[in-house]
């Protein structure tokens, strides 16, 4: 037998009254009393002093029945007291005070001290189920808790605020009062203890270590150590993280830290090195944020200069002046820039030919300028020198080859061949890019040079640029053409001035005069044009809701002879617009639709009135902005949904609603209602979303057959648009979770009486063809049988 008696209660309580038959007499109690437990000789089981579960748990008794001589007739009967337990022990930490300390930037969450609280009571119980919690921290910063307690099991941890604002320079040690309650810290009468906490705040020696620099091209044996890092605590394992995707990644990282680079670096391959280092714990969790690696490469000077070409060209006139800039070497320099190792140094070391004279030329020596040294330049006697030039860095030397080309001047104007090249009419439609002209001078300058080479200019007469004159490059002969269209409106008359003229400037002295202009006349006829718009795309936007009658959008055109204009449209495949056809101002003549058709498109017309009638298109394009006109609907019709009958507990489906008018930035935001209050009884609708809600049933009681269920659906917009939707709902026998009806008599089908009449057609036209075939072979032999007694008497022929 089992008893459970809660620890506490008061003396003399009774337990169980047992009995025994004759020859019993009186009860034996042994086992662990405790002195706590007795039995009276009438089998009356009771304890004189309340119980202490701390003390024993469980009592293991055994109850025997005694005759008058005192021998066992009965038992012993095993007993078992359990003693249930009451919250009557206060929890206790094992330590009045803790002391502990935590690194500047440690990981948020991450523990690093505990403290721990032990409660007598049951801790299958309540009474012993421990709740810890910070109560003060000193000092308290802008009041933010920079420590936490996982409540729990007493984890002590950095808050996020804690992980950034903790700093030993600013405050190195803080104070905790920590407490903990029983009960679950649930009970008013929990009973608690606290504790007091120091932590020491210690610097953060997870740092980035400072930039580090590479000489490139290193000929050390690799790998060699350039950096390290450290974790605060040992036993951390550290791995190297790419920002970049390399080819090849030249660094390494051993688990004390230090970081390696494996291989030599060239700088002019990647100048520096960006990558990030991480600690992390043996379970692979990191234990802090990743630190960033910054690697530069240092240049050596182990790049020559290199020249910009094989050959550099310059140009230099005959007549130019001592001092003139002639040109420009620049020589490049792989090496790291604004260093003394890409720092140029240039010198002529060579001239051919060194007539009339050596020196001819001079380079500046930190820039690679070349200047005129001497006025002794004759084209005539030497068109063309070569120099050598010594490009130099402190430690290399490279000889680049420059090439001076001594030009012409330019002392020669352009001659017309002609000065005046007549006239030319042309019709205002002419096309565009055709050549109407050729006009021709020519220059006794060198050819092939800037001092020969010939441009031509309009400088009167073509105010609007519609002509463009092209040259050729080997002749010299200028090509006339219409560049932009003829406009007889505008201009029906051009006289034209033309001018030629060299790239290269003269030579002081030498002016153009008469004989490098000519003139030229253009009469442009009259071409009738069709009306011009002002845009080819028209647009207007208009709420759908506008009265009829409503100006929505005008157009305008111009004839360029002058003409009056009529305006008409094209495409009102919907008849909503009218144009009037003298100020092209456009009207709704019905009303609009957005869902039928957002944005409307027609095509307007305009036609020159006489003349010859002609005509051109654009585009009106009319926007059409939403008002809320459509009431809600189902966005399908619900055919499908069912109950299985008989409904055994209540349940729902869920439907879907829509309208066609345009919907806000929030979305669909539609209620639902039922539209009777006597369906409320028995239904409920309940809103999902702004597009989907539930139709529940209330009870199970329903009938086998068909309910159609009336919604009322509102949109909510303005003016708000309330539409009435029917669910039909269908209470069915189920086959295998499917809803099965007896398929009713379609229309069209025949009755029972029908088709058994249509049966029994059929069998009767069935059985007299059978018996017409029947007929016809009895017939056919008895023919048979005629033939052969008529060939039995039939005489023989010879």
């Amino acid at each position: 037998m089992t008893f459970s008696i809660f620890e506490g209660q008061e003396a003399s309580q009774i337990i169980f009254q047992f009995k025994a038959s004759s020859p019993a007499v009186t009860f034996k109690l042994t086992g662990e009393t405790d002195g706590i437990f007795q039995i009276q000789p009438d089998g009356l089981l009771y304890h004189n002093r309340s119980l202490d579960r701390e003390t024993r748990a469980v009592h293991k008794l055994q109850v025997s029945a005694l005759d008058v001589h005192g021998t066992i007739v009965e038992g012993p009967v095993p007993i078992t007291i359990e003693v249930k337990d009451i919250n009557d022990n206060r929890p206790t930490f094992l330590q009045s005070k803790y002391e502990g300390s935590v690194r500047q930037n440690s990981r948020p969450g991450k523990p690093f001290m505990f403290v721990n609280a032990t409660d007598l009571d049951d801790p299958a119980t309540p009474n012993g189920q421990l709740i810890y919690q910070i109560i003060i921290q000193l000092p308290k910063i802008n009041n933010v808790m920079y420590f936490q307690i996982n409540n729990k099991t007493g984890a002590i941890s950095l808050t996020p605020e804690g992980s950034q604002e903790l700093d030993p320079i600013k405050n190195t040690f803080y104070n905790l009062v920590v407490s903990v309650k029983d009960m679950g810290g649930q009970n008013e009468n929990s009973l608690s203890d606290s504790t007091s906490v120091d932590i020491t705040v210690k610097e953060n020696i997870w740092k980035a270590p400072e930039p580090v620099e590479i000489i490139e091209n290193s000929t050390d044996p690799h790998p060699i150590k350039i950096t390290q890092v450290r974790w605060n605590e040992p036993g951390a394992h550290y791995f190297l993280i790419e920002k970049e995707k390399l080819p090849r990644f030249p660094f390494s990282i051993d688990q004390k830290g230090d970081i390696y680079v494996t291989q030599p670096l060239d700088r002019e391959e990647k100048d520096s090195y960006v990558f990030h280092v991480v600690a992390k714990d043996d379970l692979g969790i990191p234990l802090a944020f990743p630190l960033k690696i910054h690697v530069k490469v240092k240049d050596i000077n182990d790049n020559p200069p290199t020249c910009p070409s094989t050959v550099t060209v310059f140009e230099v006139q005959e007549n130019e002046k001592i001092g003139s800039k002639i040109g420009t070497l620049i020589a490049n320099d792989t090496d790291e820039a604004n260093t003394i190792n890409s720092f140029l140094e240039y010198r002529i070391v060579d001239q051919a030919p060194k007539s009339p004279t050596e020196g001819l030329f001079l380079v500046q020596a930190y820039t690679g300028v070349f200047q005129l040294a001497m006025q002794s330049l004759k084209k005539q006697d030497i068109p063309q020198y070569h120099l050598t030039v010594e490009v130099s860095d402190k430690d290399f030397k490279t000889l680049c080859h420059v090439q001076v080309n001594v030009i012409d001047i330019n002392d020669q104007i352009p001659v017309f061949e002609k000065s005046d090249y007549g006239n030319l009419t042309l019709s205002e439609d002419a096309v565009v890019g055709s050549v109407i002209l050729t006009i021709q001078a020519t220059d006794d300058d060198e050819p092939f040079t800037g001092s020969s080479k010939i441009l031509y200019r309009i400088i009167q007469g073509d105010n609007e640029g519609r002509l463009g004159i092209e040259t050729d490059p080997q002749t010299n002969a200028g090509y006339v053409m219409i560049k932009k269209p003829l406009d007889f409106e505008t201009a029906f008359i051009h006289n034209i001035l033309f001018h030629a003229e060299n790239p290269e400037p003269l030579v002081p002295g030498v002016e153009y005069d008469a004989r490098s202009f000519a003139t030229f006349s253009l009469f442009v006829t009259n071409v009738d044009e069709a009306p011009q718009f002002s845009q080819q795309v028209f647009q207007a936007k208009v709420s759908e809701g506008v009265a009829v009658g409503t100006k929505v959008g005008n157009v305008t055109a111009k004839d360029p002879e002058g003409l009056d204009i009529s305006y008409s449209l094209r495409g009102d495949t919907r008849g909503w617009l009218k144009i009037d056809p003298v100020t092209g101002e456009i009207f709704s003549v019905a009303p609009l639709d957005r869902e039928a058709e957002s944005l409307y498109r027609v095509q307007v017309v305009a036609t020159e009135v006489g003349g010859s009638s002609m005509s051109s298109t654009a585009n009106f394009h009319l926007t059409l902005t939403d008002v809320n006109d459509n009431p809600p609907k189902l966005v399908k019709e619900y055919t499908g949904l069912f109950f299985c009958y008989p409904l055994r507990k209540p349940g729902s489906v869920i439907f879907e609603a829509t309208d066609d008018d345009q919907q806000s930035f929030r979305g669909l935001q539609f209620t639902f209602s039922l539209s009777s209050e006597s369906l409320q009884k028995d239904w409920e609708v309940s809103k999902i979303n702004g597009t989907h809600a539930r139709l529940s049933t209330k009870h199970t009681g329903f009938e086998e057959r068909v309910y159609n269920i009336p919604v009322h659906i509102n949109d909510g917009g303005r003016p708000p648009m309330e539409g009435t939707v029917f669910l039909p709902v269908t209470f069915c026998t189920c086959v295998e979770e499917r809803c099965f009806q007896p398929a009713g008599r379609q229309p069209g089908m025949p009755t029972v009486g029908m088709t058994v009449g249509i049966l029994l057609a059929t069998f009767l036209v069935i059985g007299i063809i059978l018996a017409a075939v029947f007929i016809q072979m009895k017939n056919k032999d008895k023919d048979n049988v005629k033939s052969a007694q008529a060939s039995e008497v039939k005489p023989l022929r010879n």
